[in-house]
């Protein structure tokens, strides 16, 4: 429940065949590559960014039957840096503007790193799927309250990590910063045309229960639950 595996690890045994298959289809000693994949960060950079994996995963029309969504989004991710690294500027949404933000060093610096990109592959593959829950928590001896919640949702999200141990929150913390960095980063209309009015772009009125976030608050919520889980002891383990 809201856990998630890292690395080369997060790669199935289908994912491994299909971009040695398509990089080297004839080599005879695939189950060797397979291992290199898993092993050296530097050949898996180079097979998952293969120009002719990039190709193949953008035609297949079927790609989501024969890949895993940690492989399609790392592709995308590296086919982004690739062009980043000749890019002078990135395009930023401002509410329903898009204007140029001269930071591609900064960007291509961030995604450069193996730990990064391959996070951001897994965040996004975790999106592909929501999940509901319903969990009873024990209100005062006796009394137990149901509980709903979805890992998409931050609020519910919020509402159950309060109700477990400390020890627990973990991975409360880094799924309601995924969600917060995801939707600011995926949506920004969403985040735009929720908080404010159309045409006053005055802020809209809030409930308690479902409050309107700002861009920037969703980016000042992401860095507050990085931070909490970053600081877990969870995240030394």
């Amino acid at each position: 429940m809201l856990e998630h595996n890292f690395g080369a690890s997060s790669f199935t045994e289908s994912d491994l065949d299909f971009v040695v298959g398509e990089v080297a289809p004839t080599a005879s000693n695939k189950e060797s590559l397979k291992l290199l994949m898993r092993e050296d960060d530097g050949f898996r950079k180079a097979l998952v960014g293969d120009e002719k994996v990039f190709r193949r995963v953008i035609n297949d029309e079927e790609i989501f039957l024969k890949v895993s969504p940690s492989l399609y989004f790392e592709v995308l991710l590296r086919k982004t840096l690739r062009e980043l690294e000749t890019a002078t500027y990135t395009l930023e949404r401002v509410g329903r503007q898009s204007i140029p933000v001269f930071d591609t060093k900064e960007v291509v610096g961030l995604l450069a790193r193996p730990e990064v990109l391959e996070y951001l592959a897994q965040m996004l593959s975790s999106f592909t799927r929501i999940h509901s829950y319903t969990i009873p928590v024990r209100v005062r001896p006796g009394i137990r309250r149901r509980i709903r919640y979805n890992d998409m949702d931050i609020d519910s999200l919020l509402r159950f990590c309060v109700n477990v141990d400390e020890e627990h929150r973990f991975a409360f913390y880094k799924r309601i910063a995924d969600v917060c960095l995801f939707i600011s980063g995926v949506f920004p209309d969403y985040t735009y045309l929720g908080y404010r009015c159309p045409g006053s772009g005055e802020a809209r009125p809030t409930a308690a229960r479902h409050p309107r976030r700002s861009a920037e608050e969703y980016e000042q919520e992401g860095r507050r639950f990085y931070g909490l889980a970053e600081e877990h002891p969870a995240a030394r383990a």
